[in-house]
């Protein structure tokens, strides 16, 4: 597989890649982005990369990540959004290769960690993830503000 990061004209292929995620992961629902937005959003404003995995120049997945912040280590770490092989595409190798990738990424920009979240339901991929040596931060409880909760929050 070759791995290259997205270009504008790939948004498309993008957007059609997330909401095969969502699909997969039963939140197709929750998908309210569109082509314009996500041109926006990581070609303009630069708030997230692309990664693109292709076979014979086909794609067959994508990572998409962007950069947190540890204050206890000082330095910005990578934060995996999303990262998906389409499912005749699994089992062959893909998904460690960008996990590889990142890990690249990582250590080039001197970043300490990589971090991602995972539906409890997937164990798949939690036993993937462990085989790749990562540990699961039971300790952290996740917490999500949205839509009107934010827009009330924001008022007072």
């Amino acid at each position: 597989m070759k791995i290259r990061y997205a270009k504008r004209d790939d948004v498309k292929t993008i957007l059609d890649l997330i909401i095969e995620l969502a699909v997969y992961e039963k939140l197709e629902h929750e998908v309210v982005t569109d082509v314009e937005t996500l041109e926006e959003w990581i070609f303009d404003k630069e708030k997230a990369k692309v990664l693109i995995g292709e076979v014979d120049n086909k794609v067959v997945g994508y990572c998409l990540y962007f950069y947190n912040f540890s204050t206890f280590h000082g330095k910005a770490g990578i934060y995996i959004e999303d990262i998906y092989v389409k499912k005749e595409h699994r089992g062959q190798g893909y998904g460690k290769l960008f996990f590889k990738k990142i890990a690249e990424i990582a250590e080039d920009e001197g970043c300490p960690r990589i971090e991602w979240s995972c539906l409890k339901w997937n164990k798949p991929s939690i036993d993937f993830y462990e085989s790749l040596g990562a540990e699961a931060q039971n300790e952290w409880i996740g917490f999500r503000l949205s839509g009107n909760n934010i827009k009330k929050l924001a008022e007072k």
